[in-house]
């Protein structure tokens, strides 16, 4: 066992954050975004999908990790795609480690700027901690204004597959979805699994178990707090390869799975807060 540390680093250009656990995890997070880029399990197995191609730069979205999706949810709304807070700089407002855990807290309060897209007060904090095989991510938004307001979110988690066709994912069977390929609603899963074969989006509703993605030799533990909806997505052959910020080949070492806020938006009052939270488990 060495001693847990929290530092600040460079990664690809750009300020971020270094966790490191006692047993030898690891995280890094950008200041950009808050954004989650790395999370290496103790025995240096890299758990999430960076894409090779994705830019790391003021302004831009990074493709892969964990963004942070806020004010808004995709396209569901005025907003640009997914909301502004992934394209912002946060500042640290708290590192720390214990016996056992390193942790950051990473803050965004509004400014001239995301008023002009979303004329709202707010305080939003991205906390991570990695502890043993554990991450944990927690995403808390704070209304700091004198009016109400409502927002959609999400933790974006593209997590890292050996190949996606070699894996399932436990935990949605009997739930309803909606299917954004087919743009059909309220469809019902009937599998016992989820299996990647096709180009899959998906928002679930309503998701209370925890979810079980198994791999060859490996799994990963999904557990969510109120943050009620799960989104799966792979962009599959052609979709990818019309992503200029992903290799054409990268749909098969990644899968999406999300834990949001979505169907119905979060409605806060003033010096109200909320909090979602998303947690993986490395087996």
């Amino acid at each position: 066992m060495t001693t847990a540390i929290t530092e600040n680093i460079t990664y690809q250009g750009l300020p971020a954050v270094h966790l490191r656990a006692p047993n030898g995890a690891e995280a890094t997070i950008l200041l950009h975004g808050a954004h989650v880029v790395s999370w290496k399990t103790a025995d240096g197995q890299e758990r999430l999908y960076m894409s090779e191609k994705s830019e790391f730069a003021d302004g831009k979205p990074v493709r892969g990790g964990v963004p942070i999706c806020f004010p808004q949810f995709s396209t569901r709304g005025p907003l640009p795609g997914h909301g502004f807070a992934r394209l912002f700089s946060w500042e640290v407002s708290d590192a720390r480690t214990g016996d056992d855990y390193a942790m950051a807290v990473l803050r965004l309060t509004d400014t001239a700027a995301t008023r002009e897209m979303w004329p709202h007060a707010f305080i939003a904090e991205m906390t991570v901690s990695v502890a043993g095989d554990r991450l944990d991510m927690e995403l808390e938004i704070e209304n700091r204004g004198d009016q109400p307001f409502s927002f959609t979110a999400a933790l974006h988690t593209y997590l890292r597959m050996r190949e996606v066709e070699e894996a399932t994912l436990e935990g949605l069977r009997g739930q309803h979805y909606f299917d954004n390929v087919s743009k059909e609603d309220n469809k019902l899963e009937t599998g016992i699994t989820v299996a990647i074969s096709e180009e899959t989006d998906r928002v679930y509703y309503d998701t209370r178990n925890p979810l079980l993605l198994r791999e060859p030799h490996r799994s990963l533990g999904i557990h969510a707090e109120n943050m009620p909806e799960t989104v799966v997505w792979n962009p599959w052959v052609e979709r990818c390869a019309k992503i200029a910020d992903m290799p054409d080949n990268g749909f098969r070492y990644m899968i999406c799975v999300e834990a949001g806020a979505i169907q119905k938006p979060v409605q806060l009052d003033p010096d109200g807060t909320w909090w979602g939270r998303q947690t993986l488990v490395a087996m």
